[in-house]
């Protein structure tokens, strides 16, 4: 198996980021010996990831606790990308494991299960609302209460810059108040957009760990108060200080079983999205948390004293056995039946959908994705299309606010091309990056090359190796989300089937 990244180095130490890939809003828990870790999935689907580790440095994914929607009728909905599910919180009280997190358009959900690997129960809403986002729970084992913090996104309720507070059943099922303002960051000099608060008891005190200043240009901030309501003091605990790690944003604490403490966060990188560090933690003199080095994230450290695991990172490649895709891939909508088509052998049967909207890959919702895993790979992947629907096409795509995708097409004169396009972030439909060029048979080899700053060539082979196609695409990132790898089938707007498509053979080298 490739590894573009792996965090271990080998020598008893570790780089950052321990994840090089788009795992926004990380949060983490301890079980025993076990680190289990979930980040923000917006709009993709499956959605909130569950990753597992046993040294905080080798991660690998292991599923999803949110299953989709069962399918509904009439058309298939179309892409949420800066909706859906916003920064999560994970804990485990009572023999459970609890994902608390916030759909900026509809409020604040909690799922739970007693196993990490599910079943998971159906989402229920604790607080409805616009604007309602990173909530995070406590049960606090002192007094036998359970509360609730979340913070607001102005964009959907016009208030930024505060978090609110409530009591709440212990089921985490109903908040038990109205709720409170219990940090006012306006009131706090120099600090603004406080958001993604973790909640936690320590050493007497309620402890809220958040970032503010902005996910470009923050820092991590923390609060502690002797009562939950407030009022809390504040400290900045970690800032980017005379490294290259700009934020650092939002993350959660884990103590291991060793007693070591540790801080794990995002760094926002633009096209690749959120990578997540692992920071050291000690507590000073006057009890306040100190990240890093001195307050500043480190590049490389000694791994945690935890038992020597084997080098690990979450999958990429994929052969697509018995035409099921793996778990390091998301649609860009809730899917359908129908979308892909099992088979005896390897390789993605995809169905050319058809869609009005054929010629913007953002607005289709049979996208099949996975995030950018290391600032500089190559990935590839075999095609071959099988339909005589004019217009019917596949293709490998670099995917965000701006895409370009390489592919099959079939011409209005009944033969196979091959095929680049692309679209500015403003335009509307796709254009051509290179003059389209005869594909025998059907079939290509598609290839991806990824350098730094997101800089990405295409390349195809026909039959007669790889050639380069078109110029140098820099991606860009989504809204919320990093750029994407992206594989799609799709057809002109009619009636009928149009046909299928073969993926094949996907890798990711470094």
């Amino acid at each position: 198996m490739s590894r573009p990244w792996t965090a271990d180095r080998g020598d008893g130490t570790y780089r950052n980021p321990v994840l090089a890939g788009d795992w926004s809003d990380p949060d983490v828990v301890r079980v025993g010996d076990d680190y289990y870790l979930t980040v923000s999935s917006f709009g993709r689907v499956p959605g909130l990831p569950l990753l597992h580790s046993r040294d905080l440095v080798n991660w690998t994914l292991t599923g999803y606790a949110l299953e989709p929607p069962a399918e509904e009728e009439g058309e298939p909905a179309g892409p949420r990308h800066d909706g859906g599910v916003w920064a999560p919180s994970l804990r485990h009280s009572g023999g459970r494991f609890w994902i608390f997190w916030g759909d900026p358009d509809v409020g604040i959900h909690q799922i739970n299960a007693e196993d990490i690997r599910g079943p998971w129960t159906e989402p229920h809403l604790v607080k409805a609302g616009k604007g309602l986002i990173d909530p995070c729970p406590l049960w606090d084992e002192e007094s036998g209460r359970a509360y609730l913090v979340h913070a607001w996104a102005k964009s959907r309720s016009g208030v930024k810059n505060r978090l609110t507070g409530h009591r709440m059943s212990p089921d985490g099922r109903t908040l038990l108040d109205e709720g409170e303002v219990i940090v006012d960051a306006d009131l706090i000099p120099g600090w603004f957009t406080l958001e993604g608060p973790k909640l936690y008891r320590h050493d007497g005190w309620f402890w809220i760990f958040a970032p503010a200043g902005g996910v470009e240009t923050g820092w991590q901030g923390a609060l502690r108060s002797r009562d939950f309501f407030g009022p809390y003091e504040e400290r900045v605990v970690l800032e980017q200080g005379r490294t290259e790690v700009n934020g650092p944003h939002q993350g959660g604490w884990v103590r291991t079983g060793a007693g070591e403490d540790w801080f794990l966060h995002f760094q926002s990188r633009g096209a690749y999205g959120r990578v997540v560090h692992l920071q050291p933690m000690r507590w000073d003199d006057a009890g306040w948390p100190v990240m890093g080095d001195a307050g500043e994230p480190v590049s490389v450290h000694p791994k945690p004293d935890l038992p020597p695991q084997p080098v690990a990172a979450p999958a990429t490649d994929d052969s697509f056995p018995g035409g099921r895709y793996g778990r390091q891939w998301q649609w860009t909508a809730a899917p359908r039946a129908g979308w892909t088509v099992p088979h005896s052998g390897d390789g993605l049967l995809a169905t050319c959908l058809r869609t009005a909207d054929a010629h913007d890959l953002r607005l289709l919702p049979n996208v099949l994705v996975q995030r950018l895993p290391a600032p500089e790979f190559t990935a590839t992947v075999g095609l071959s299309l099988d339909s005589t629907e004019p217009g019917a096409r596949a293709g490998f795509a670099v995917l965000g606010d701006a895409f370009s995708w390489i592919g099959l097409e079939r011409g209005p004169d009944g033969r196979v091309q091959l095929v680049h396009r692309y679209a500015e972030t403003v335009a509307e439909r796709e254009r051509d990056a290179e003059y389209a060029r005869p594909a025998p048979g059907g079939r290509a080899r598609l290839r991806i090359e990824v350098s730094a700053g997101a800089r990405c060539r295409f390349a195809a082979d026909t039959g007669d190796g790889f050639v380069p196609s078109g110029q140098v695409f820099a991606a860009v990132p989504w809204r919320w989300v990093g750029a994407q790898l992206a594989l799609f089938a799709a057809a002109p707007a009619g009636t009928g089937p149009a046909g299928t498509a073969l993926f094949s053979d996907f890798r990711v080298n470094a």
